[in-house]
């Protein structure tokens, strides 16, 4: 069903993006593969899809700028003449304890809400033309501290109920002919808990399945939206394992 479509992952280098990318590989999508610094990481990953016999463009690109977006979106229909399927995976945190309101900086703030928030809504809008003329769908990848404001740093449970926000905001303004949802995951074991061992392993000792998600559950529960959900807009999946009943 989504032979030869096409879409683009920010992110797609890493750890949510890059399993999305490879799970959207197997059933035949050519994929456009962003990244902002792991150039490395996004070179690996299009070797290993492009192996499954897919098309693919790698693509260096803030998000944050809106002319780099833009951009990203000219390059991918000048490749591959459609774009069907936006995920909208870049993302930034850094850990900042909540009892130190002080040491939630300006910057941080700023840095934050450009690439999570205004990042997403540049893409979103460079890429709804393209994707209205196909019937596409776009799916945001959002967080489980968008809904409970426990997170990395109060800026990121902020940026993530932003984007929340904007799933729905946008349901509406690009439906009938794009579809739009989100994934809020809980814990992923990706590079982001990299020294925060100790901090998973006690939540996953609190969550009804005994674990934290693995990049696989979420981009399995991704496939899922992109693929078999043609009636479903404006709604949040949660992937936490029970973490947040």
């Amino acid at each position: 069903m989504l032979q030869s479509h096409t879409a683009l992952i920010t992110g797609g280098g890493t750890g949510i993006g890059r399993s999305i990318a490879i799970r959207l590989a197997r059933a035949g999508v050519n994929l456009v593969i962003n990244y902002s610094r792991s150039e490395k990481e996004a070179l690996a990953t299009q070797k290993e899809v492009e192996a499954l016999g897919v098309r693919t463009l790698v693509v260096r690109a803030d998000v944050a700028q809106d002319s780099q977006a833009r951009e990203m979106v000219e390059k991918t229909l000048a490749t591959f003449d459609r774009l069907d399927i936006l995920v909208n995976n870049a993302g930034m945190t850094q850990f900042v304890p909540y009892d130190n309101l002080e040491s939630l900086t300006d910057e941080h703030w700023d840095r934050v809400m450009d690439v999570n928030v205004k990042g997403l809504f540049h893409c979103c809008r460079a890429a709804a033309p393209a994707l209205e003329r196909q019937g596409g769908c776009i799916l945001n990848i959002a967080s489980v501290a968008g809904m409970t404001g426990m997170g990395s740093s109060m800026a990121y449970a902020a940026s993530k109920a932003a984007v929340l926000s904007l799933t729905k905001s946008l349901a509406r303004t690009l439906a009938p002919r794009v579809r739009v949802n989100a994934i809020s995951p809980g814990i992923v074991q990706t590079r982001w808990v990299k020294g925060q061992e100790d901090h998973v392993k006690r939540l996953a000792a609190g969550t009804p399945l005994g674990r934290v998600a693995t990049p696989e559950d979420v981009s399995e529960v991704a496939f899922s939206l992109i693929s078999n959900a043609g009636f479903v807009t404006g709604q949040n999946l949660v992937v936490d394992g029970g973490m947040f009943i």
